[in-house]
């Protein structure tokens, strides 16, 4: 691990292992961490956030910052293979994602380093007569950042939690998910190779118990980033207030796809599969759940059904595959009891629901029909390859349904009717709300939930305002 620019083991001496879950088999060994290390990682992040790192010039954070977008352009290959052999996702995404889209997230963000500014304020209090103020504000670091990232994206999102801490000028600690070590370790070494003073970014690998709690419970921590589950976000909020930690949480979804009756389905049929089964389904912003006019309801979903089936399930190294495993076998069995959950209420298969047989952890891409909203397939966020479709009436139904659920991430529109669109867009209690499209993310487009999906922006404008606190001044003469 990284801490204050040392590479170390666990000072326990412990370890734990990580898969390959396209064969199942062991890939390397990483150090558990526990408070100890915690506690030294933490403090590191303090010194360096009270030393050298404080004293530079916003110009020289953005130089760095650069640097390093650079560095994981030059490292690309070996980040996406990491990426893949570890999380299992395509070769070709993660050269798109976990590589190109990190650079541009680190160069967008380095511009803000040199854009931060406060306001002056115009005061009016009635005090002695003839004294003046002059008052205005100013953006400071909130301090030492807990940057806790999942196992579906892990470098893009280490990369979306620390590069927003290093251009507002604090310091970070970063925990992988226990799953997906590898390109935090390397992001790591780049950040070192970047040039940046020892202890702004330390690296702690291990479990959500000892590490993940021990981080969250640190009373050194200035503020958590946190990006997964909607139960474990809300155990950390509860832990934050406890010290008044400050907190962005992104947590789960259970995104509706809302398909009006003028679209055709030669074109909704290809075009929601990305949205869907893109990394194997396990995005939070997954376009899960099928909306379709009850009268054309057989016609959409034997579209989409018919070109789901044409996906190629194998090894995310073989370009040919568009759907590689999921993460683990304790992913994949809970997708399964979710599809068989699915049956038992009644739902009916309409394409896929077992697994592929052999080594790894394969689940086939699973459409669900006959579904309704007191099923668990339909209320609970599934994080697999699996779709379930249902029908509605008219858009007060469709607005109805799509609402009825405890998140609100994001959704997807589908129409050629724009007034109709414009109706229906503030009334989708989301974050994001798509058309004609599902998934795009942007560094300048804030992304974030209604809802139990989770409290606060990333990207943007939004996100730097989490990781800087507003001191206000006031003078007088």
């Amino acid at each position: 691990m990284l801490i204050g620019g040392e590479w170390v083991e666990a000072r326990s001496g412990k370890t734990f292992e990580v898969v390959d879950p396209t064969t199942a088999r062991v890939i390397a060994t990483v150090p558990e961490a526990d408070r100890a290390d915690v506690d030294a990682a933490v403090g590191a992040a303090r010194a360096a956030l009270d030393g050298p790192w404080s004293r530079l010039l916003p110009h020289e954070r953005q130089a760095l910052i650069l640097r390093l977008a650079d560095l994981v352009e030059e490292h690309g290959e070996e980040i996406a293979a990491l990426e893949t052999l570890n999380q299992g996702k395509l070769l070709a995404v993660a050269e798109t994602v976990e590589v190109e889209m990190a650079a541009d997230y680190l160069r967008y963000m380095a511009g803000w380093a040199t854009k931060l500014e406060g306001s002056t304020l115009q005061l009016s209090p009635r005090m002695t007569e003839g004294v003046g103020y002059h008052a205005f504000t100013r953006p400071e670091p909130v301090g030492v950042v807990a940057c806790i990232v999942p196992w579906n994206f892990p470098h893009l999102m280490a990369v979306w939690k620390v590069a927003p801490a290093l251009a507002t000028g604090c310091t970070a600690v970063l925990k992988p998910a226990e799953q997906t070590p590898l390109t935090a370790l390397k992001f790591a070494a780049l950040v070192e190779e970047a040039g940046f003073p020892p202890g702004v970014v330390n690296v702690v690998t291990g479990h959500g118990e000892p590490t993940g709690a021990a981080l969250v419970k640190h009373k050194g921590i200035d503020k958590i980033a946190f990006t997964g589950s909607t139960a474990v976000g809300k155990r950390i909020g509860v832990e934050a207030m406890k010290n008044m930690t400050r907190v962005s949480l992104e947590l789960g979804g259970k995104s509706p796809v809302l398909v009006l009756d003028d679209i055709d389905p030669e074109f909704i049929g290809p075009a929601m599969l990305g949205g869907l089964f893109f990394n194997s389904g396990q995005q939070c912003v997954a376009g899960s759940r099928l909306y379709a006019p009850a009268r054309r309801f057989d016609e959409i979903v034997e579209k989409v059904a018919y070109y789901a089936d044409f996906l190629k399930v194998g090894s995310p190294f073989d370009p040919n595959v568009q759907l590689g495993p999921v993460v683990s076998q304790v992913q994949r069995d809970r997708i399964l009891e979710y599809i068989e959950s699915g049956r038992a209420d009644g739902a009916e298969v309409v394409l896929g629901g077992g697994v592929i047989e052999g080594d790894g952890y394969f689940v086939e891409p699973t459409i669900l029909a006959n579904t309704s909203h007191d099923m668990r397939v339909v209320r609970e966020e599934i994080f697999g390859p699996v779709l379930v479709a249902m029908p509605y009436r008219d858009l007060d139904d469709l607005v109805e349904k799509a609402n009825d659920t405890e998140y609100g991430l994001a959704a997807s529109i589908w129409s050629q009717n724009l007034s109709r669109v414009l109706e229906l867009i503030p009334r989708i209690r989301a974050g994001t709300v798509w058309v004609n499209t599902h998934g795009v993310l942007d560094a300048n487009m804030p992304f974030g939930g209604f809802k139990q999906s989770g409290i606060g922006r990333e990207h943007g404008r939004a996100a730097i305002d989490h990781y800087t606190e507003t001191k206000s001044v006031c003078i007088a003469y």
